[in-house]
């Protein structure tokens, strides 16, 4: 008799390469031959991942599939599900692709799919498996009260099972009898589940002595107790209750897609918009982690990023709450942010991130898209409440949700579908997703619906609702940045400057001067052109970074398009001028300058007061405070001081940016142009081994018959002898091998050469080129030798 391994080997290279892409989780790893295969496609973990991938009408087909008795008439299976043939048969060859379903027209369902599937098309198990686990005086009872007599004879439990199956075979009576309020009940259970919780479901009633609506349904049969807390529904009872219908409504294709299609704009307009979105998306994500690089926020004991930190660099950015949390997420999954520290940690910029910064914004937004795309974390979860009740924070571990990559990828190809000019609103993608993924149906994917739509158009992924070009690459694993690239501002190298200290950048600037600029000047507005200010403040932190007033103006003068303005030329001189003029060390720490009478200035100032100053010298004051308290108390006092070294040296005291290392745990979602689980010559590869396995295993089972069931041994000089003469003769041989713990196995293996104390070829058990010790070898045997 043929089992479903036998039907595994029967399936040609090109229907076994089908199944390994359609489930890449079965070769992870390559099992060692197809009895493995099969074993493994048939855990409950594999047949549940196959049975998530089904759409709603095939998976109504393989639940008719385990309902529908045997043998199956021809239009048995059509007639179930409402459709035509032609649809039908599009559905069984989808489930022999997946190996869901295996033999010849035979329709035989594979092994674990049942168990999968405890409750097909909503219905409960048949009347003598329901009541199976009954007592022999419990099924007498229940036999008794409904043919109104005590069987006689010896009681035999499967007999009183065959006549009880018999009594409710047309339970509409018995329906009628138990009253209306027990209908109720039945009919809340016919199309699913079939099962409920009632309290000591397991007592004994009699129809007689029955009191409460369940009491009565019990006692007639019409439910079955399968433990003492959980009562099911017998398959029959709800049959007859949905007039021998399996489903209410199965359509084999999937609902038609709705939206609007008024006031969206051309699509030109669209990839415009979705362009300009994912320019400000690279912009903003860059100015939150300058920021956050020159100032860091501390990590929560928690994890995460406190609420305050988040409602500040929503501030900063003058986005919502949501979407610097999305920036702040869609950095990390990118491999740009990370953590510095277990304990008392900052939020910091990786190194990975200057890379980042040296690429075209078209290269940064497709790192920064497929790391949003390919996370596990959901960001919209941000600010919410957990089901303790406690506040989930941004960047912790909280917002992992393992489904939200499928449900983005989902969300995508959904959109992907729609007609052009259609801006598909968020209950036809629900509606779409729940023929496509029933399994994965819930509330959390509702909303992560909403959330995913949000995000694409925040990111640039969708234009008034549609998805872009560009985008629709990137969801097909192909490379985005030449179609968005076309679209984005071309970077700009020049400013205007103008005398009222201000720098009006035309449009997006080059790294380099972005980030000088940023430094120099303030961030004034923002939107099609961008305008600094230069300021005291922002000129003296260009210094305080390591900058001279020479290299800040030849940097403005460089990249000006007109001539530098005096007001800002005297500003830089002015504040470098009286930059550096105090110098700050620590004894705590002292004040040097060359000018005793600025001493006797900050000595007479009232404010001076409580920096617990005293004089060393002329030229030299001591203080209590730390080096950077007394920095900072002497700049509010309107002097511009630097800190010193021992060696009369200046030091940076405001570094220009800070770095943190990921963790050695940290997954980072780096660019990869696939993305596919498992290619296609890896799945060729695969098939290839699986073979090879197969016949190691049929060849040694030959062996083991005509011999001894060892692997082959042969004395070792006849074993290099013979090794060679298949390295020139180029054919396979079945060697018995031995590991380094002992163990022995057997391989078959195309030799290549034989040198070195090795033997070198291709092991085709395990589908690549091995290396293998002349001296562990026991025996070689070509595979034709008897």
């Amino acid at each position: 008799m043929e089992t479903f391994a036998d039907w595994l080997r029967a399936r040609d290279d090109g229907a076994l390469r089908d199944l390994l892409s359609a489930r890449p989780e079965l070769v992870t790893p390559v099992p060692a031959d197809l009895t493995a295969l099969a074993t493994r496609a048939a855990t409950p973990a594999a047949v549940s991942r196959a049975l998530d991938r089904l759409d709603r009408f095939t998976l109504a087909v393989l639940e008719a599939l385990l309902v529908l008795p045997r043998p199956l008439p021809p239009k048995a299976l059509a007639e179930a599900v409402g459709a035509s043939p032609g649809e039908v048969a599009e559905a069984v060859e989808h489930l022999g692709r997946y190996a869901l379903i295996w033999g010849n027209g035979s329709y035989n369902v594979a092994p674990g799919v049942r168990q999968g599937l405890p409750h097909p098309a909503g219905l409960g198990p048949p009347v003598q498996e329901a009541f199976a686990g009954y007592t022999t005086e419990r099924l007498t009872a229940l036999v008794t009260d409904l043919e109104g007599a005590e069987p006689r004879g010896f009681p035999d439990t499967g007999l009183l099972l065959e006549r009880l199956a018999a009594a409710l075979a047309e339970p509409e009576p018995l329906i009628e009898d138990a009253g209306p309020e027990a209908r109720t009940a039945l009919e809340q259970l016919a199309w699913g589940p079939p099962v409920g919780r009632v309290a000591d479901a397991r007592r004994p009633v009699r129809v007689g002595t029955a009191a409460t609506p369940v009491e009565r349904l019990l006692a007639r049969g019409l439910l079955a107790a399968e433990d003492d807390r959980t009562v099911a529904l017998p398959r029959e009872v709800a049959l007859h209750l949905r007039r021998g219908r399996l489903f209410r409504d199965v359509p084999a294709r999937p609902p038609a897609l709705t939206g609007r299609t008024e006031g969206i704009g051309t699509a030109d307009l669209a990839v415009r918009t979705a362009a300009g979105e994912a320019f400000t998306a690279v912009r903003l994500t860059e100015e939150l982690l300058e920021r956050w690089g020159t100032d860091p926020p501390p990590v929560l004991r928690s994890g995460g990023l406190a609420v305050r930190e988040l409602r500040g660099a929503a501030t900063l950015l003058d986005v919502d709450e949501w979407q610097a949390a999305l920036l702040a997420e869609v950095a990390y999954a990118a491999g740009l942010l990370t953590r510095s520290g277990d304990l008392d940690g900052e939020w910091l910029p990786t190194p990975a991130y200057d890379l980042w910064l040296m690429r075209d914004t078209a290269g940064r937004w497709t790192e920064l898209a497929r790391g949003w795309l390919k996370t596990d974390r959901a960001p919209g979860l941000a600010g919410e409440r957990d089901d303790r009740d406690r506040l989930i924070n941004a960047l912790s571990e909280a917002v992992v949700r393992t489904s939200a990559p499928a449900t983005r990828a989902a969300v995508l190809a959904v959109l992907a579908d729609a007609e052009p000019g259609l801006a598909v609103d968020a209950e036809a993608v629900r509606a779409r997703l729940a023929w496509r993924h029933p399994r994965r149906a819930g509330p959390l994917r509702d909303r992560m619906v909403g959330w995913t739509l949000r995000e694409a158009a925040a990111l640039g992924l969708t234009g008034f609702g549609q998805l872009v070009p560009y985008a629709r690459d990137l969801a097909e694993g192909g490379d985005p940045e030449p179609g968005l690239e076309k679209h984005l501002p071309a970077p700009v190298d020049r400013i205007l400057i103008q005398a009222d200290l201000t720098a009006v950048a035309p449009g997006p600037l080059v790294t380099e001067l972005a980030r000088e600029l940023a430094l120099a000047a303030e961030v004034e507005s923002t939107g099609g052109a961008t305008v600094y200010r230069f300021t005291p403040a922002s000129v003296r932190r260009a210094l305080d970074a390591g900058r001279t007033a020479s290299e800040v103006t030849e940097l403005l003068a460089r990249h000006s398009a007109t001539p530098l303005p005096q007001p800002l030329t005297y500003l830089i001189e002015d504040v470098a001028r009286r930059h550096g003029h105090l110098r700050v060390g620590a004894l705590s720490s002292y004040v040097r300058t060359d000018s005793p009478a600025t001493l006797d200035e900050i000595l007479a100032d009232r404010r001076s007061g409580a920096l617990r100053l005293h004089r060393l010298a002329p030229t030299v004051l001591a203080s209590g405070l730390d080096r950077a308290e007394l920095l900072e108390a002497l700049r509010q006092m309107g002097l511009a001081p630097v800190a010193e070294s021992p060696g009369g040296g200046i030091i940076v005291t405001r570094p220009d940016v800070l770095r943190a290392d990921p963790p050695p745990t940290a997954e980072i979602v780096r660019v990869r142009p696939g993305g596919e689980p498992a290619d296609d010559s890896m799945i060729a590869a695969a098939v290839r081994a699986l073979r090879a396995g197969d016949e190691a295993a049929r060849h040694g089972a030959e062996q083991a018959r005509l011999r001894t069931g060892e692997p082959p041994r042969s004395p070792a000089a006849a074993t290099v002898d013979r090794l060679r003469e298949a390295v020139t003769r180029g054919v396979r041989v079945w060697i018995g091998y031995l590991d380094q713990q002992g163990r022995s196995s057997s391989r078959i293996v195309e030799p290549v050469r034989v040198e070195g104390g090795f033997l070198t070829g291709y092991d085709a058990t395990r589908a690549a080129v091995q290396r293998f010790a002349l001296h562990r070898i026991t025996g070689v045997a070509e595979l034709g030798d008897e």
